[in-house]
């Protein structure tokens, strides 16, 4: 009997000595600053660590943590209406070399205690931004649509879409709101493509800015926020979505007459493929938490 009680009493200490540190993640992706925010934090007593002298095993278990348990939050993103980075991983259009480079690119705030000093915790943030540069591969951007029949239009600053309602989903007979992903892509109301990441100039320029309603009617002569003035200048185009796209809304569809507003003319062309556009979504859509434990 005793013999039997010290055998599980080794089986046991053994089990703890290797038990796995306990390590949670939490955070944001938000859209709208184009980050992906999250906090790492560390149970010491799970680790078997004590302060000050494990200090060093605790920022390493907490870095090797974030790398692991991000992964998933990373493969969520919605690159396209169908497409995620999942998807691209899965078809071999990136590699787990390439997934990983994402995570390590983060910037990170040095790891600190949490006030009941049980825990060690980490902030992280990766920019989506930083994303979608890296999946745009072309040397040569496409021309952007053009009309052979061209209207009279002003000269504009940049491209405001509002998507803030519910919108009828093109080809059923349902209405969605619009979501945000890294490439959306711009219809007309007769489905010709105005804009797709495949026209955008410069390789760091997110296609779109996304935004609340709220930031476009600030107390400026312009109404828009700092933020969006960077991106749509003091004379921005202003148009009312019509309708959504694709197997996820993402894509916006805009009224023929106003893509006419921007493709009949050089100058307005531009601003798609320089990235001037802002679109204006609904707020609920914008933000969602991510949580994981190992």
């Amino acid at each position: 009997m005793k013999k039997s009680i010290v055998i599980f009493l080794i089986i046991f200490a053994a089990a703890g000595a290797f038990a796995e540190p306990k390590i949670d993640i939490s955070g944001t992706v938000e859209w709208d600053t184009m980050r992906l925010n999250a906090q790492v934090s560390l149970d010491l007593a799970s680790a078997g660590i004590k302060l000050p002298t494990g200090r060093t095993q605790a920022e390493s278990l907490l870095n090797t943590g974030f790398l692991n348990l991000i992964q998933p939050s990373i493969l969520e993103l919605r690159v396209d209406s169908s497409t995620t980075i999942g998807d691209l991983l899965k078809n071999g259009e990136i590699n787990q070399t390439a997934l990983s480079a994402i995570a390590q690119r983060a910037n990170s705030v040095a790891p600190s205690m949490q006030s009941d000093m049980k825990k060690m915790q980490a902030s992280h943030s990766i920019s989506l931004a930083d994303i979608s540069s890296s999946f745009i591969s072309h040397s040569r951007p496409a021309a952007v649509t053009r009309t052979l029949n061209p209207v009279s239009t002003a000269q504009y600053t940049g491209i405001i879409i509002i998507a803030t309602e519910r919108l009828p989903v093109h080809g059923s007979r349902n209405t969605a709101l619009a979501v945000p992903c890294l490439f959306p892509k711009i219809w007309d109301s007769e489905m010709n493509l105005i804009y797709d990441r495949n026209m955008l100039e410069i390789r760091n320029t997110t296609m779109v800015k996304y935004s609340v309603l709220q930031n476009i009617f600030q107390n400026n002569p312009s109404g828009l926020s700092p933020e969006l003035r960077e991106v749509a200048g003091d004379r921005p185009l202003r148009i009312f979505a019509r309708g959504v796209f694709g197997i996820n809304p993402t894509d916006i569809i805009i009224d023929r007459s106003d893509a006419m507003l921007i493709i009949s003319s050089e100058e307005n062309r531009r601003l798609l493929s320089q990235g001037r556009v802002v679109i204006i979504l609904d707020e609920s859509v914008l933000k969602h938490n991510l949580t994981a434990n190992n």
